[in-house]
């Protein structure tokens, strides 16, 4: 039983503005005689941030995997933007993807290429989603203007602080314009004054591009800042789910664990 009801009813029908860009439902998932998934739950709504948080091994990245068609379910029920993840073949998962925005844990960049060719790689393997008239020099330097990097565009990674490669990783993962950005540990690594700059900057992209994230993370304090909703994955499925405020004060030893300082 969940420790805490979610704020929203998903089986209602929503309003326009509450349109739904995930659905997962009983999702299950084994690795020979462990399950990790035993039946996971969530909705994303359009410009909301919600937080997934777990112990390492409780099946955070495997739920990620099976939502952009990575890895096949056991069993259950993935949707995005509208479409069924496992049916889909793979030009149309392609498809898919390129709506869909990845900020890889530890940035993931390419250490051989500048930072202008990090950002050029996306838009080659989408060409025919920018359209012929579209400019990748011009989408390059709006992407990194974004977060405020356009100066380091021929620097390569190996000059760049920790920071640095975080925005110019999320400005990879802007390029394309995605519809839903996949955040897996945005500030892992980083250090407290960096971690609030990530933080921040994420919140004004969801702002201005009007984003649905879905964020995994370890750091309260990011959950607290970034949060609409909090998902809290305990022994393969949605323990608990709430706001910041509603989660932070309960009294089930279970949830009480992620908020003790």
């Amino acid at each position: 039983m969940q420790a805490t009801k979610t704020h929203r009813d998903s089986t209602k029908p929503q309003a326009p503005a509450d349109r739904a860009v995930i659905r997962i439902a009983d999702l299950k998932k084994s690795f020979g005689d462990n399950p990790v998934l035993r039946g996971f739950n969530l909705t994303l709504f359009e410009r909301e941030n919600v937080v997934v948080m777990g112990k390492s091994g409780s099946g955070k990245s495997v739920m990620i995997k099976c939502l952009v068609g990575l890895m096949a379910p056991d069993s259950g029920y993935v949707e995005v933007l509208g479409e069924e993840v496992g049916t889909l073949g793979r030009e149309e998962l392609d498809r898919l993807r390129g709506d869909i925005g990845f900020l890889f844990q530890g940035s993931a960049l390419y250490d051989s290429m500048t930072v202008r060719e990090n950002l050029e790689f996306p838009l080659r393997r989408h060409r025919k989603r920018m359209g012929p008239d579209s400019d990748p020099e011009e989408l390059v330097l709006e992407a990194l203007e974004n977060v405020g990097l356009a100066h380091a565009i021929d620097m390569m990674p190996a000059d760049l602080s920790g920071g640095m490669k975080r925005r110019v990783a999320l400005a990879r993962t802007l390029i394309l314009k995605p519809k839903v950005i996949l955040y897996d540990e945005p500030t892992s690594g980083l250090d407290p004054i960096t971690s609030k700059e990530i933080i921040g900057l994420m919140r004004r992209i969801q702002q201005k591009f009007g984003t649905a994230s879905l964020i995994i993370t370890h750091d309260v304090d990011c959950a607290r800042v970034i949060s609409e909703r909090i998902v809290l994955l305990v022994d393969g499925v949605n323990y608990a789910e709430g706001t910041y405020a509603e989660l932070a004060a309960s009294s089930d030893p279970k949830v009480e664990a992620f908020f003790k300082k």
